[in-house]
């Protein structure tokens, strides 16, 4: 479900969370940052995570603009995702969150 501009919160970065507050939201955009993917591509990258809720997260993120879905009249069907410009503009988010994490790691022995 998109969110309209006029129901987004009025802090940034409650506006980010809401767009990617999802944990499997923040993979998939890890694993579609190098390019294109296939769905069986993302769901074997991503892990644990049930092919309901990995459809149900790429059409919220499709619905947000953070995505494009192209299906191609295939049998079986073949469907790619791809981010849009608007997704990779959250690379220094997720560039961040890697380096924090790795940071974390690091002081925590972990």
């Amino acid at each position: 479900m998109a969110v309209a501009a006029k129901e987004l919160p009025a802090c940034p970065v409650e506006t980010t969370l809401t767009l990617i507050s999802d944990k499997w939201k923040v993979l998939i955009l890890r694993d579609l940052m190098p390019g294109t993917k296939r769905f069986g591509e993302l769901k074997k990258s991503i892990g644990n995570v049930s092919q309901k809720v990995l459809t149900a997260q790429l059409r919220q993120m499709e619905e947000s603009g953070l995505l494009t879905r192209k299906v191609y009249p295939e049998v079986p069907p073949r469907v790619e995702y791809t981010l849009t410009g608007l997704g990779y503009s959250l690379k220094p988010v997720l560039d961040a969150m890697w380096n924090w994490g790795e940071e974390y790691k690091a002081k925590n022995g972990a």
